[in-house]
């Protein structure tokens, strides 16, 4: 995942010299976590690729005013929801899809060496659990850990506020702990 500052870097690039390099760095970046997040609201890979394929070709008709974007990847984001509700407004006559309806998947989550020595049960064991937070929670879990969005950012995305987003995660955080048979009040002190 690029840092802030590449992503400032390469917006630049786009906005200004029309870099298309640095487009198809924004585009390969951030797209496979975008297209996730479209299937979870669309419940169609083929259709999720192609509003995500959407959103960038506005970004690059648009890309002069790439520049006055603040925070591009919250901004993919809001683009790749807004563009898929429309497309389930427009296909489906579907005027709301409830938080509580998209059914997101998480991947699998990234571990470093010193997390790669828990064995495969406890694995399998926090992915089990994961997947059985509920759907509101799952997706704001899966956000902010696997996407890496600030609490803001999510909050602005799902139009929630950041208490519900603080709520969600000590759900998901809790239920996961019990799932693997950890006590939270139980931390040893020596």
């Amino acid at each position: 995942m690029l840092t802030i500052d590449e992503i400032l870097q390469l917006q630049q690039k786009v906005c200004s010299e029309n870099d298309v390099n640095a487009y198809g760095q924004l585009y390969t970046s951030f797209m496979p976590k975008l297209i996730q997040f479209a299937k979870s609201i669309i419940k169609n890979k083929e259709l999720a690729e192609e509003i995500v394929s959407d959103v960038f070709v506005k970004v690059w008709e648009k890309r002069a005013q790439l520049c006055g974007i603040e925070n591009l990847r919250l901004y993919l984001y809001i683009s790749t929801k807004n563009t898929a509700l429309n497309y389930l407004s427009r296909h489906y006559r579907k005027n709301l899809v409830s938080l509580d309806d998209i059914n997101i998947e998480v991947s699998t989550i990234q571990y470093s060496p010193e997390q790669i020595l828990i064995n495969s049960e406890m694995i399998n064991r926090i992915n089990s659990a994961i997947a059985l937070l509920p759907p509101r929670c799952r997706l704001v879990f899966k956000l902010a850990k696997e996407d890496g969005l600030k609490y803001n950012e999510i909050a602005k995305l799902l139009n929630i506020s950041i208490k519900t987003i603080d709520n969600q995660m000590s759900i998901a955080i809790k239920k996961i702990a019990t799932s693997i048979n950890y006590n939270l009040k139980k931390v040893s002190r020596n």
